[in-house]
């Protein structure tokens, strides 16, 4: 008798993923990293058997990990595409996306702040300190700090030391 088994996977709601923990590391579901690797291939599935949907290719970008299965972990990018990425691929160094051109930056957590630089859209910036509203950002040798609505990769709600 031939047995098949069949692993689905469903997407992850963000109402359910609230306050649930990865079954492998026991970190928050979801979570952001970065892309520790200048290239990385994504999957359909959770292993190299799996077909090769296409490949991320942009070191420090962050992404979104919603699934954990063994050494494989379900990302999605800013555009909500996804799939599986082994995890030697990720680093849990933090980074976000400009979401607005000519993003300024302040010297504090405040828009009447002196503004230090100007971000274009899609930069890769490192991830400081956050605020309720504001987080300190570095790029370039520039840094300062944004509007977190204006950033991709970190949640509304998380608060940095």
């Amino acid at each position: 008798m031939l047995s098949l088994a069949i692993f689905v996977v469903a997407p992850i709601s963000e109402a359910w993923a609230k306050g649930k923990r990865g079954p492998v590391t026991n970190l928050p579901l979801p979570r952001y990293v970065s892309m520790k690797a200048s290239e990385g291939n994504v999957r359909r599935g959770p292993s190299l058997t799996h077909r090769i949907d296409w490949v991320f290719k942009r070191r420090g970008m962050p992404l979104e990990i919603t699934a954990e299965y063994g050494h494989w972990r379900r990302v999605r990018d800013q555009d909500g595409a996804g799939g599986w990425v082994h995890y030697a691929l990720l680093s849990g160094v933090r980074t976000v996306l400009i979401q607005e051109d000519m993003l300024t930056v302040h010297a504090h957590p405040n828009p009447q702040a002196p503004i230090t630089a100007a971000f274009e859209y899609g930069v890769v910036a490192r991830l400081g300190e956050c605020a309720e509203a504001w987080c300190e950002i570095t790029a370039g040798g520039y840094s300062g700090w944004a509007p977190k609505s204006k950033l991709w990769g970190v949640a509304p709600e998380e608060v940095r030391d």
